[in-house]
């Protein structure tokens, strides 16, 4: 009787739940959750386990080892350069370092991989458990800032593989060995993410805290570091789903484009009845959609094994003593830069900026630097903060310019804004003078506006006869005006303004006007 009972509730409470689930509203939010994987190629002169150049753009298999090209009877000696910085970013990322780390092989077969395995840290990983704190902030998505942070599951050091060339007119593949073995550590995220802003955002910030290191170049057009995304869908509150991988995303904007794509592909399928399959995918920027690769890999495919050449790696935690064998990890955390994080803490602090002025000045590092060396009263921080972000960069894009590579010194543009403070110039003439100075960079700011003519005109005698004659042959505004049409008055300024070639000082302008109309 019991049994029969308990079998009646069982069916009851499994009609319920298929019930629950077979009705339940096609239009139903889906959740998109978003995972990362990030290679980042470490900034040494030589590779993680030979005396091979660690260069880009060498020629083609010029920088190769015996044990890069897997030469029967070569072995691995292990770059101490590229445990120090791995030890600095895992540090900067929050992360338990790992007394005790060990190396393994990761197998799998491709022509640009000689041995046919990766040596890698997947088992005993040189930090573990860390978390990277980082703020959202798309004009145009999101219309303040907001924080975020996504956890680490673990960083490890592990060799690149080469790089295959294909050609698609001979109808052959080709392979450079040049960056087989170059030093990686691999940053794997825990699946935390929402969407392609946040995950675009986080690499961002990645981006800029080992460059800040000096741990990596960061520059993704040169593969320095390479992204994979997983990505996923779900009901709010249910378990992870079926994921896909997108493979070596190769920007920031990529970043959010491709998993914003994925999500968008995955919920048409979900919605449409289908079910995700468990692949690797590629980013196509050109089609700007995710295209099939191969099937998923799982751990199992890889067969690791732990690496018969290499010892453990033992670091000292504790102490500063140091060693040819063992490394002072507080030692090596004495090099700490400021993060991009008190950075942006700094400028708001101190300089009382808006968060979105101060992401966008840490998010260009020679930006910053410009307004750090111009900086002098802490008053006109968020005037200079405004017109850098907004009118000096507008000048830089239009002409494809990065600050990274501009010729105009900071001295040069605290002499143009202190002139654009004084009422001098304003700010057309400010643009127009920056275009000078990229074609002549070691001009003096005020030759060249004396040069051109475009001091502003601040003699009130000289603008109220400009005012009166804009009045006299502008009527229909005028009467416009003193019949309550109070708003043409901006219209009478732009006609002045126009009629100056922008030279005047239109603060002074719009006064006189203001006085003449009310007579």
């Amino acid at each position: 009787m019991i049994c029969h009972k308990l079998h009646a509730r069982l069916i009851h409470k499994c009609n319920k739940t298929f019930n629950r689930v077979a009705t339940a509203p096609k239009n139903e939010k889906w959740q998109s959750v978003v995972g990362l994987e990030v290679h980042a190629q470490l900034k040494t002169e030589s590779k993680l386990f030979s005396g091979s150049e660690n260069t880009f753009g060498g020629l083609v298999n010029n920088c190769v080892s015996l044990f890069d090209a897997a030469i029967p009877g070569t072995l691995p000696v292990l770059n101490r350069r590229c445990v120090e910085l791995g030890i600095l970013t895992a540090s900067a990322l929050s992360c338990k370092i790992n007394e005790t780390s060990s190396f393994d092989r990761k197998h799998y077969f491709y022509a640009d991989l000689p041995s046919g395995y990766q040596i890698t840290q997947q088992r005993a990983p040189l930090a573990n458990d860390g978390v990277i704190n980082f703020q959202v902030y798309t004009p145009g998505y999101h219309k303040k800032p907001y924080n975020k942070s996504s956890k680490i599951k673990q960083i490890q050091l592990e060799q690149d593989s080469g790089k295959s060339l294909h050609d698609a007119e001979l109808k052959r593949s080709l392979v450079d060995l040049n960056r087989a073995g170059a030093p990686l550590i691999e940053i794997v995220f825990e699946p935390d993410l929402e969407d392609g802003e946040e995950a675009a955002a986080l690499v961002k910030e990645l981006v800029l805290i080992v460059q800040r290191l000096g741990a990596c170049s960061g520059k993704m057009e040169e593969g320095a570091l390479r992204v994979d995304a997983n990505v996923s869908m779900r009901r709010p509150g249910d378990p992870l789903n079926t994921r896909t991988e997108i493979k070596n995303i190769g920007s920031v904007r990529g970043v959010a484009a491709a998993v914003r794509h994925e999500i968008d592909r995955q919920r048409a399928i979900l919605e449409g009845g289908g079910r995700i399959v468990n692949e690797t995918r590629a980013w196509d920027a050109a089609q700007r959609a995710t295209v099939a690769m191969r099937d998923k890999e799982v751990v199992q495919d890889y067969r690791y094994m732990p690496e018969p050449n290499l010892p453990p790696l033992r670091l000292n935690l504790k102490t500063k003593e140091d060693s040819k064998d063992v490394i002072s990890v507080p030692l090596v955390l004495e090099r700490m830069p400021e993060l991009p994080e008190d950075s942006r803490r700094h400028l708001i602090e101190e300089f009382k900026l808006r968060p979105e002025m101060a992401i966008q000045l840490v998010n260009e590092p020679y930006l910053l630097k410009y307004f750090k060396d111009i900086v002098t009263e802490k008053l006109e921080a968020a005037k200079i903060a405004n017109i850098l972000i907004n009118d000096f960069l507008t000048v830089l894009n239009k002409r494809k310019i990065n600050a990274e590579t501009c010729e105009i010194s900071a001295q040069q543009l605290k002499e143009l804004l202190n002139l654009v403070f004084k009422k001098q110039i304003n700010l057309d003439v400010f643009k127009k003078v920056l275009e000078e100075l990229l074609e002549r960079p070691r001009a003096k700011p005020l030759d060249v506006i004396k040069d051109k003519g475009w001091l502003l005109i601040v003699d009130e005698d000289i603008i109220s006869k400009m005012c009166l004659d804009i009045l006299k042959n502008n009527p229909d505004l005028v009467s416009q005006y003193k019949g309550g049409k109070t708003k043409v008055f901006k219209a009478l300024l732009g006609v002045m303004a126009k009629a100056s070639g922008n030279k005047l000082d239109m603060s002074i302008a719009a006064k006189i006007m203001e006085e003449l109309l009310k007579k």
